[in-house]
C-alpha cells in the first residue's frame, strides 16, 4: 500500500496505538498528523532520523504524513484498499466516526525506542489540550509555508525550521538516500 519506500509501517502502527493510549484511547485523525510531524521532525534532527519514515504533504490545515494518511482512510472505510486493512481495523484502532481514532489494543512497546518515546511524549504534551485551530497554526512553519499546496514537504525545510545547519541537513538527506537505496 505504501508508496515511500522508507515508510515502517509497523513502527508507524505503533506510534499511533501509543499516541492513541496516551491521549485517553481517542484522538482526531488531524491532532494525530500533527504529533507525527513534530515527533518525525525533532527524532530526524536529533538522531538523523524519523520515527515512521513517511512523507509530508502540504494540506490545508497543515503538514499531513502520506502514507498515514492513506493507511488511515483505509482502515476508515474510505479506500479501495480498506479490505486489506481488517486487521487493524479489527484489533488495533478504528473510528468511531469520520475524525476520531478509537484505541482497541494498548501498542506494542517493542517497537518503539527511548528516544522516539521520548520525542512523543513531548509533543502529546503539547497538543493534547490545543484545539484544532491552534494545531493548525502551529504546524504552519517555515516548511509548510515554504511548500506548493498539494506539494511533498522536503527534509531540508523541515529541518531547517528546526535550526538545523546546511552540514548537518546535507548529511541526513544523503543517509535518507542511502538508505532508500537499500530499501
Amino acid at each position: 500500500m505504501s508508496r515511500n519506500r522508507l515508510f515502517k509501517q509497523d513502527v508507524t502502527i505503533q506510534a499511533i496505538l501509543y499516541i492513541l493510549q496516551e491521549m485517553g484511547g481517542v484522538c482526531d485523525i488531524h491532532k494525530c498528523h500533527k504529533i507525527l510531524y513534530f515527533s518525525d521532525n525533532e527524532h530526524l534532527s536529533r538522531w538523523g532520523r524519523s520515527i515512521t519514515g513517511d512523507s509530508y504533504i502540504k494540506m490545508e490545515f497543515g503538514p499531513v504524513p502520506s502514507c498515514v494518511y492513506d493507511m488511515l482512510k483505509a482502515v476508515r472505510g474510505d479506500s479501495f484498499f480498506a479490505p486489506q486493512v481488517k486487521d487493524i481495523r479489527d484489533n488495533l484502532f478504528h473510528f468511531v466516526n469520520q475524525k476520531d481514532i478509537q484505541l482497541t489494543s494498548a501498542p506494542d512497546m517493542d517497537y518503539l525506542s527511548e528516544s522516539e518515546v521520548e520525542i512523543l511524549d513531548k509533543y502529546i504534551t503539547k497538543f493534547k489540550s490545543l484545539t484544532f485551530q491552534q494545531v493548525s497554526e502551529i504546524s504552519h512553519g517555515y516548511a509548510w509555508s515554504n511548500t506548493k499546496r498539494y506539494g511533498e514537504i522536503s527534509v531540508r525545510d523541515r529541518l531547517t525550521e528546526l535550526g538545523d545547519n546546511d552540514d548537518y541537513i546535507n548529511f541526513v538527506e544523503e543517509q535518507l538516500k542511502a538508505e532508500e537505496a537499500f530499501v
